[in-house]
């Protein structure tokens, strides 16, 4: 079947598509999570349609999967309450609870959370489109993730369990909670990454504020009940609905101590405005990227496709780490074009279900008409599509358009595309990549492609110094969770792994006293007598 054929009738009839697929399919969410009681909704909902679209008598039709609660900024506020409540300015259940015990919680939750493994990758496999493949694999790695998380906790803990004695004053170092935080999370990774903030948040004893992404919400449908029976009263609201609509009160209200927010500066820069006391936020951001990758003369052309492909392409490129320009050297860049062009050409596309299917739909609404206009803007320029049918459109799918040459005049050289299109251009000088990452606004990471390790080193020294993580010979991606993921510039703020988590949604606190008599008898009794979960010598095995 021609390649245009293909594309054109990408979308199936409802009768074909496997019947375990759809079980349970509309799913909608009647209910969110304030105080540790589900509240029925009976206002206005949002209807969620698939990416997937069906081919009915009538054309083609989105697929309706449910839908979710749009709440209103009364049910906001009464959230702000609830986890203020449990917070209760440090002295609230959570906050003082033990480490052991918060941990405990935490593995309940996630022994919950796995029962419903089935039904939140389905969801999340149909709600954005995402390969079942990865839709299984972005699960597995949230409850490693959990795993890892208290692990690092257990360290942390162990180290802080021991007191210092320095200058004649005595000494206990541990990390206390800041307060109520309000997390939110993307749609390209609505599970993963929002419990990236969600869990350190939690384990570290603050409260939580959840709003799940208006793409990839119905997951968090099967979660709440595990969420109210694994956590006490108003440690962890769930709260659906427009973010324009309920967000802005919540930092008005100047009680969110922590944004943690996955989405775009703009976003961040807005929310930031509304608290009336912006000193007292704290922000945990993962923002925009344009990752570049540098691609040397002598770089293995098998292996650099090979990555380009995964870190233009993974997800259909909807990825803050996504590689989202090449910059090729003149010496090789007409065989790195025709051997990427015909990968792209055999990379599988359709459904999400269906196996080893690299290419699928998109799930936002009017995402394939924006990258339309990338691509003809680039045209217009000078840019050719140099596959077989790039930039082609079937509802919401596009088929990726590989641009080239791509020139400091078009969109695509600045805007981050966050989808199948990929621009190209050759140099011949290397400042001509270094000055790009200079003077881009994103910091986040860069690729290199090459063999020589001089040539490699003297890229490394200023490079570090533009992004946060520079990759040789591979893609740029987030993992493992064990490394810090971060940004300079409008790419994030503050630092996320497993680690460097526990320390972002906590604060380093002590108690001290002068090395006196009194003071030992006092320390060693608290202690002994095990009166308090902060001054604890303790030992989490």
């Amino acid at each position: 079947m021609r390649l245009k054929t293909k594309i054109d009738s990408i979308f199936p009839e409802e009768k074909s598509i496997p019947k375990d697929i759809m079980a349970g399919i509309p799913a909608p969410v009647d209910r969110y999570l304030i105080d540790g009681e589900l509240r029925g909704w009976k206002g206005h909902t949002q209807t969620v349609f698939s990416p997937v679209c069906l081919k009915t008598s009538s054309g083609l039709e989105p697929k309706c999967i449910g839908s979710y609660p749009l709440l209103t900024q009364k049910e906001a506020l009464k959230s702000l309450d609830a986890a203020a409540g449990a917070y209760l300015n440090g002295r609230g259940t959570w906050p003082t609870m033990s480490v052991a015990d918060r941990i405990k919680c935490i593995q309940a939750f996630a022994h919950q959370m796995v029962e419903q493994k089935d039904r939140v990758v389905r969801l999340l496999m149909l709600e954005i489109g995402k390969s079942l493949e990865d839709s299984i694999k972005e699960f597995d790695r949230t409850v490693d993730y959990i795993k890892d998380t208290i692990a690092a906790l257990k360290d942390l803990d162990r180290v802080s369990s021991r007191f210092v004695i320095e200058q004649g004053i005595i000494g206990q170092i541990r990390r206390a909670p800041l307060g109520v935080v309000l997390c939110m999370g993307p749609f390209n990774y609505p599970l993963n990454e929002t419990f990236a903030t969600l869990i350190p948040a939690l384990i570290m004893g603050n409260t939580v504020i959840l709003k799940p992404p208006k793409h990839g919400a119905l997951l968090y449908g099967p979660l709440l009940v595990p969420f109210r029976n694994a956590f006490p009263k108003g440690v962890l609201n769930v709260v659906f609905g427009e973010g324009r609509e309920i967000i802005p009160p919540l930092m008005a209200s100047g009680s969110i101590n922590v944004l943690a927010l996955i989405g775009t500066s703009k976003t961040s820069d807005f929310l930031r405005k509304k608290h009336p006391k912006p000193h007292r936020l704290r922000c945990v951001l993962g923002m925009e990227a344009k990752n570049a990758a540098i691609i040397l003369p002598d770089a293995d052309l098998d292996l650099t496709v090979r990555e380009c492909i995964l870190g233009c392409l993974s997800f259909n490129g909807q990825r803050c780490t996504a590689l989202k320009i090449l910059f090729v050297h003149t010496k090789v860049i007409k065989p790195f074009l025709e051997r990427f062009s015909q990968a792209v050409s055999r990379l599988k596309f359709g459904m999400p279900w269906e196996g080893n299917v690299f290419i699928t739909p998109l799930p936002e609404t009017g995402k394939p008409d924006y990258l339309a206009e990338l691509v003809e803007d680039a045209r217009q320029f000078g840019a050719r599509i140099i596959n077989e049918n790039g930039g082609r459109i079937n509802r919401s799918f596009f088929y990726p358009a590989v641009l080239y040459p791509v020139s400091p005049k078009m969109r695509v050289y600045t805007e981050e595309q966050f989808g199948p299109v990929i621009p190209i251009l050759s140099f011949d000088d290397i400042e001509i990549p270094i000055d790009y990452t200079v003077a881009s606004n994103y910091g986040q990471q860069l690729s290199i492609f090459g063999g020589d390790p001089v040539v490699i080193a003297r890229l490394i020294d200023p490079l570090v110094n533009q992004v946060c993580r520079v990759n040789i010979n591979s893609q740029c991606q987030r993992g493992p969770d064990t490394f810090p993921f971060t940004g300079r510039k409008d790419s994030a703020e503050g630092t996320l792994s497993v680690a460097d988590a526990l320390r972002a949604f906590s604060i380093r606190t002590l108690v001290a006293a002068k090395e006196l008599d009194l003071n030992r008898k006092i320390i060693t009794t608290i202690v002994r007598e095990r009166r308090s979960n902060f001054l604890s010598t303790d030992f989490i095995l």
